[in-house]
């Protein structure tokens, strides 16, 4: 968890005028004065950052260049970057992960089908998950989802605090799943040598390792494949078969 950013002293309001630089208001009397932001202009210009470059990208140093101010302007919105990413997530969740009409009655159907909607959500969007792997950093918006699973896992029997635990092992395959994918995604598009991987499979030893050397030259074509439904049905009956 970051620390957060001690909050500046209240900003007076501005007696001046519109200038033609910047996004605001400039005091007349301040020549050089950063202009006023607003806290949409900060979500705007941060989600373009770490959209286009990664979340790690994202600073308040940063964030106030791009706009035009300083970072202690920022501060008048925002207290740190830990708050700024929960707004950037709660703004993306907002817009984008959007409740069934009808949820299915079935309560495993409807754990699945939660599961299934936050993983489309993420997976459409990859920084979000670098944010959300963070743990505690979490997007209000998404825990109607949330609830759905663990409620669903505990109509199926599970007790309250096993539904806990239970939505945290989806919460992790689904985050890790993502992130993965992600990650090579982008290796690869920036470098199209083969992979350590690649290198060391095409060089197995079929006596030491005789199933992965059969399946070596298929390997790759094999992990690439979508598998997340599948794996996500077997993980939750997993997590309901009860424990002998």
């Amino acid at each position: 968890m970051m620390d957060p950013m001690p909050q500046p002293p209240t900003a007076r309001k501005p007696t001046g005028t519109t200038t033609g630089k910047g996004t605001g208001t400039t005091t007349g009397n301040t020549p050089g004065r950063p202009a006023r932001i607003s806290r949409a202009e900060i979500i705007r210009t941060a989600l373009r950052i770490v959209t286009e470059e990664g979340v790690k990208r994202l600073t308040m140093r940063r964030l106030a260049a791009e706009i035009g101010s300083t970072p202690m302007a920022l501060y008048h919105h925002v207290r740190d970057k830990e708050e700024l990413l929960v707004l950037l997530l709660d703004d993306y969740a907002a817009r984008t992960l959007r409740r069934p009409p009808a949820p299915p009655t079935d309560p495993l159907e409807r754990v699945i089908a939660a599961a299934t909607a936050i993983h489309e959500v993420l997976a459409a969007c990859p920084w979000t998950v670098d944010v959300l792997t963070a743990d505690d950093l979490m997007s209000t918006s998404a825990l109607w989802h949330v609830e759905q699973i663990v409620d669903g896992l505990t109509e199926c029997g599970l007790s309250p605090d096993d539904a806990v635990h239970g939505y945290r092992t989806i919460w992790y395959y689904t985050a890790g799943e993502i992130l993965v994918r992600a990650t090579a995604a982008r290796r690869r598009a920036t470098d199209a040598r083969p992979t350590y991987r690649d290198r060391v499979f095409a060089d197995l030893d079929p006596a030491e390792l005789p199933r992965l050397a059969q399946l070596a030259d298929r390997w790759a074509t094999l992990t690439a494949q979508d598998t997340y439904a599948h794996g996500l049905a077997a993980l939750v009956k997993g997590l309901l078969t009860p424990h002998n």
